[in-house]
């Protein structure tokens, strides 16, 4: 019978070949395991514990595995890297997704910790936030990167740099600057040079394109249903040039809608940001069947949109009508809506590529389950230490050990390689 703990150490062998003794290869190991066996909270004292059994006196052990985590010397980026290139042989991931992840923490002293306003929940909290990026397919997910956002209160303070070993070239950014390199750094990072998916609502939709498009980075971004927008004139004539928000554009343009796979509707418009109107975008949105509108909007870049023969210009918005427009199409006002904004009746030309892009936000959901499925049963948000360091290694080794249970069954791993 196949047993799952030959399968960690053959992840690990892969994983921690970098490291450049044996003992530190071997104790990243037992890391791992204590990681999936540890119930409860997966704290460095707990994790000592289960890796040296019952000794009489455990404190040697306890700071060995400090000493491993926050002081040793081995480099977590080579780990990470090599995670990520055992993901994608194993899994065949179609995007990374990058996402936000919030740790509440009651004292002030592990790294990170300050009162800090989270933008995908619009509230303050006390604690730690970091973005991770996943490799996602459309059956599991893994981390393999992670960034700690710094607050001024900790990069200001040179006592409390210097007692968190906060490196000396980090400075202050704001979240889309973290999530933005972490996006950039995750596609740089493998010859395949994946999309990335930012599911990250409340962060400033032009800051982040700004970073990916010139790197060339095909990007699906969350915006939250309050963004403003513009119908991209270059496609679709003849609609105000007045900014509206994302709801109400899709509410007025009924004749975008389509039906989504299975129960429910999608939508995708043309768009541009009135901050970068050069920038052709896709506002997706996609909703289930009975309910008032859509639970997410996501901007998507679509280099060749402007070209795309499906899109026509419906009849009252300009010159020309649509080729094949059924009888009876016309336009009429939108309940609500400003100025400008009209809904079509019937349906248009048919627009078929925006079922990759809401493919690859779907990924969202899945990078969500495994989160909760199984990180955090990987103590992802166990890590207590005031080392800038040893957040970066727990949250490294927390990632391999969400890789280890995901695909410690060797036959799924080879039906995922199959498939």
């Amino acid at each position: 019978m196949y047993d799952h703990r030959d399968h960690v150490a053959e992840i690990c062998s892969r994983l921690f070949a970098s490291m450049p003794r044996r003992g530190q290869r071997l104790k990243a190991e037992q890391y791992v395991r204590a990681l999936l066996s540890v119930p409860g909270r997966k704290t460095l004292r707990n994790i000592a514990d289960w890796m040296e059994g019952e000794p009489a006196d455990r404190e040697p052990a306890k700071q060995s595995v400090h000493h491993f985590i926050s002081n040793s010397s081995w480099d977590w980026t080579r780990v990470r890297h090599a995670l990520a290139g055992y993901v994608e042989d194993t899994v065949a991931p179609r995007a990374w997704v990058v996402r936000p992840l919030v740790i509440p923490k009651a004292g002030p002293h592990s790294v990170g910790v300050d009162q800090q306003f989270v933008p995908h929940l619009g509230l303050t909290v006390h604690g730690q936030q970091a973005y991770g990026a996943w490799l996602a397919s459309e059956h599991t997910a893994v981390p393999c990167d992670w960034s700690l956002l710094l607050t001024r209160a900790w990069l200001d303070d040179p006592g409390r740099r210097r007692r968190a070993q906060i490196p000396a070239g980090t400075l202050p950014a704001a979240p889309e600057e973290v999530a933005g390199r972490l996006a950039l750094d995750a596609s740089r990072g493998l010859p395949s040079r994946r999309p990335v998916v930012i599911d990250a609502e409340g962060l400033d939709p032009t800051r982040m394109l700004r970073m990916l498009v010139p790197a060339g980075v095909p990007a699906v971004v969350r915006v939250p249903a309050s963004t403003p927008l513009r119908v991209d004139p270059a496609v679709l004539h003849g609609y105000s040039e007045r900014p509206t928000t994302a709801d109400q554009l899709v509410a007025g343009c009924r004749w975008l809608w389509r039906p989504a796979e299975g129960r429910g509707v999608r939508a995708a418009l043309p768009v541009v940001l009135p901050a970068a109107p050069r920038q052709p975008l896709l506002l997706l949105a996609r909703w289930t069947a009975g309910t008032r509108g859509p639970d997410r909007y996501w901007l998507a870049t679509t280099p060749a949109l402007g070209t795309h023969p499906g899109f026509g210009t419906p009849p009252g918005h300009g010159t020309a009508p649509v080729p094949g427009t059924p009888p009876g199409y016309g336009t009429a006002p939108v309940p609500g809506a400003p100025p400008g904004v009209r809904t079509a009746r019937g349906a248009g030309a048919p627009y078929r590529s925006d079922e990759a892009p809401l493919a690859l936000a779907a990924l969202a959901d899945t990078v969500e389950l495994a989160f909760r499925q199984v990180s955090e049963q990987t103590g992802i948000r166990d890590f207590a230490g005031r080392s800038f360091q040893g957040w970066h290694r727990h949250m490294t080794l927390a990632s391999a050990a969400h890789a280890a249970a995901v695909l410690r069954d060797r036959r799924a791993v080879q039906g995922v390689r199959a498939a």
